[in-house]
């Protein structure tokens, strides 16, 4: 005999007076509950004491951040978690310096050697020296670095091309710079420009698409007004909007601390806790009471109750209590495991929000070996060179790229912009050389990869490699030099990794005799 499914499902008195009253309708009403009933198969999303704290309101990407001016809040309180809380500001610290390090440097790729010799001459010129900034403090490294502080922090940041013509451009390699802005420079005020649609200053076309950014001319929160606090209309093609989208359709960012804010802000609250127990703890500390009258309080009478102020305590303080004053200390629980355990678990919980590891969050290495450390910066270098690529050099150094090639066509006197750049980004911190570098090499006598891979992998630049090997082999050419890889032993890493062939070194030998 055949089990019955209880589906939980249980008419309704309104639904039996449908039914009795008309009964097609109440037949249809009857099913359709039945077969929703069926279909709540998801315990969490059903409604009842356990979920009745649970937040799930429906919104957009953008509109969770807009609503309530959560993005902008969130944003300050980032920055003031950076500004004053120790794990935070190492937090951005770790994921900039493994994203940008000395910077993702670009190299220039050409069929002439002599043609780019000459174009990568003239993009370090612009784009490696603090020509580059519209403010003239920093290079492109330096840029990047400040880019991704505030993406880190605030979620997203602007990056604006300055056209520099006449005076302005004079001494410029190419007649443009850039600017980075703050999100808070973003105009809220604005709706509307003519049938597009302006939401937190940033202007939709018809189909959609970006189309221009509202910018005020000034920071909004500077400490003195020099302009007008206006905005003016700069289209898309002048801006690059750097942020991580984490759901289709989102045009902006949101700080990447916001999923562990409660958590830093509470640990942060309990260490402060911690020390000042520690600090009252470390008093030695007398009181004195009596059942007559202490001398002076008649000249005093307050006296006794100043010295009752505990915050005026201090290592060998001898206090004075006026008659029938007693003092006596509260005993707080003891939180199970005690601080360290506390603060690791928590520490771990925030890494794995931002995610980092715990080690190179709490920099604390004590409880893992070259296996346990090199499995977690496993999981972190996935999410480093995702950072990489989809945030500085798709958007960041790709759109820096596509303003160069725009303004080098402004310059006839420079030819076409003929030439391919190659991104560079900084060298992985190997945490066992001895035993990753043979792992690598092996790798490529294997066929597995290439040692242009690999010398991008490592942060270096093969056209680079190149040109010093080549460099090397003239120096040496009155000596025996053996540049190549097919007599290289296994484990020899530096002629593997030496990137240049046998027949180029030879070449360049001769050339120098």
């Amino acid at each position: 005999m055949a089990r019955k499914t209880d589906t939980g499902f249980r008419p309704s008195l309104l639904d039996r007076t449908i039914a009795h009253v008309l009964p097609e309708r109440g037949l249809r009403r009857i099913r359709a509950k039945a077969q929703l009933s069926v279909m709540m198969n998801y315990d969490a999303a059903s409604r009842g004491r356990r979920t009745s704290g649970w937040r799930a309101p429906l919104s957009s990407a953008d509109a969770a951040g807009w609503q309530a001016g959560a993005r902008a809040q969130l944003r300050n309180l980032s920055r003031d978690f950076v500004r004053n809380r120790p794990f935070a500001a190492r937090a951005v610290s770790v994921i900039t310096g493994n994203v940008v390090g000395s910077g993702i440097l670009p190299s220039i790729s050409h069929d002439d050697p002599d043609r780019k010799a000459r174009v990568d001459q003239l993009v370090r010129d612009h784009l490696l020296t603090v020509a580059i900034d519209a403010m003239g403090q920093h290079a492109l490294p330096g840029l990047q670095r400040a880019a991704m502080n505030a993406v880190v922090e605030d979620g997203e940041v602007l990056v604006r091309r300055r056209w520099r013509v006449g005076p302005y451009g004079a001494g410029l390699a190419l007649p443009f710079q850039v600017e980075l802005l703050e999100a808070d420079y973003l105009d809220q005020t604005k709706v509307a420009n003519g049938q597009n649609e302006i939401v937190e200053g940033v202007e939709y076309g018809p189909t959609g698409a970006v189309v221009a950014y509202h910018i005020l001319r000034q920071h909004p929160g500077a400490a003195s007004r020099r302009l007008a606090l206006d905005s003016v209309r700069v289209p898309a093609a002048d801006v690059l909007h750097i942020r991580r989208a984490d759901r289709p359709g989102q045009v902006r960012g949101i700080s990447w601390f916001a999923p562990v804010m409660l958590t830093l802000g509470d640990m942060s609250d309990y260490q402060e806790g911690e020390i000042l127990k520690q600090k009252i703890a470390a008093l030695l500390a007398a009181f004195v009471s009596s059942e007559e009258p202490i001398a002076g309080d008649a000249l005093d009478p307050d006296q006794g109750a100043r010295d009752l102020g505990l915050g005026e305590m201090g290592p060998g303080t001898i206090t004075e209590l006026p008659p029938g004053k007693s003092v006596s200390f509260t005993t707080p629980p003891q939180m199970p495991g005690g601080y360290d355990q506390f603060m690791r678990q928590n520490l771990s919980a925030v890494a794995m929000g931002l995610g980092l590891t715990y080690e190179s969050l709490a920099g604390d290495l004590s409880r893992v070996n070259f296996s346990s450390a090199r499995m977690g910066r496993m999981e972190m270098d996935r999410n480093i060179e995702t950072w990489q690529q989809l945030l500085m050099i798709d958007q960041f150094c790709r759109g820096i790229e596509r303003w160069l090639r725009e303004a080098w066509t402004m310059r006839p006197r420079l030819g076409p912009a003929d030439f391919a750049v190659t991104w560079t980004a900084p060298r992985r911190a190997l945490i066992d050389p001895t035993k990753e570098v043979p792992a690598l090499v092996a790798e490529m006598e294997a066929g597995i990869t290439s040692r242009q891979r690999v010398q991008r992998q490592l942060g270096l630049d093969p056209a680079v490699v190149l040109r010093e090997r080549v460099e090397d082999a003239q120096a040496q050419a009155g000596q025996p030099v053996n540049l190549t890889n097919d007599e290289a032993a296994p484990g020899d890493a530096m002629r593997a990794l030496s990137g240049i062939a046998a027949a180029e070194a030879i070449e360049g030998a001769e050339d120098a005799d």
